[in-house]
């Protein structure tokens, strides 16, 4: 393993808060119901678009219609883009364990479903010193997580295969694009998902704490940090 590259909302940053705030905000603004922290564990993942559908109300952001609905998502987007840093944070040692691996000369990626100017902007804030090689967020015209594209050229900009990148994330989207790019697919026990689902999806490899992302380029067993 030559490289790792990381999802992250969920893996290595815990921002469920501000983003279900935001969420809540849009929602209530719009006079729709709010919905508990614990909900938003589901509903991340795949983009704000895809969130506020799954927060809506069943079948409500079709009914909207595209305009309203879009108008719904800028919405969001005003309110989060002013307060995506209240309340998130890296989780516990993965500032320590991100240097500790660019110090072994592994190579390190931010792959997002957040917008692209907001993921640079949030890696930049978080985590100022450390060495990321490449940093992506959602980009127009490519497509997101888990289609593969945006992994492999993440790769393909690094140098490397596939196969010698891993990918570390907390939910099956994830997992499902490490699979699909032919990378380690690592699933990252600590964020928004559980474990039953990042195995489901295909993980090889559990991480149940920063550090232990240190053990992962040396490994060659499957059934390793308790996966078993």
């Amino acid at each position: 393993m030559k490289a790792v590259i990381f999802d992250l909302d969920g893996t290595l940053l815990d921002s469920l808060e501000d983003l279900a705030d935001a969420c809540n905000a849009a929602l209530t603004g719009a006079r729709y119901p709010s919905h508990p922290l614990d909900d938003y564990r589901k509903f991340v993942g795949n983009g704000i678009e895809t969130l506020l559908r799954r927060a809506l109300p069943p079948g409500e952001a079709d009914r909207l219609g595209r305009e309203a609905f879009t108008a719904l998502v800028d919405a969001m987007r005003g309110i989060y883009g002013k307060a995506w840093n209240v309340k998130s944070a890296p989780y516990p040692g993965i500032p320590e364990t991100l240097k500790a691996l660019a110090d072994r000369g592994i190579r390190l990626g931010v792959l997002s479903n957040k917008p692209h100017p907001w993921t640079e902007e949030i890696i930049r804030y978080y985590f100022p010193h450390i060495p990321f090689a490449e940093v992506r967020g959602a980009m127009p015209g490519v497509p997101p997580k888990p289609d593969p594209a945006a992994a492999l050229a993440i790769a393909a900009r690094l140098d490397l295969s596939p196969d010698e990148c891993g990918f570390v994330g907390d939910s099956n989207v994830d997992i499902h694009t490490a699979v699909a790019a032919g990378m380690i697919p690592v699933g990252a026990t600590w964020g928004f998902r559980d474990r039953e689902e990042l195995l489901t999806a295909g993980a090889q490899y559990l991480v149940h704490t920063a550090p232990d992302l240190l053990q992962l380029p040396d490994q060659r067993s499957r059934f390793i940090l308790g996966m078993q």
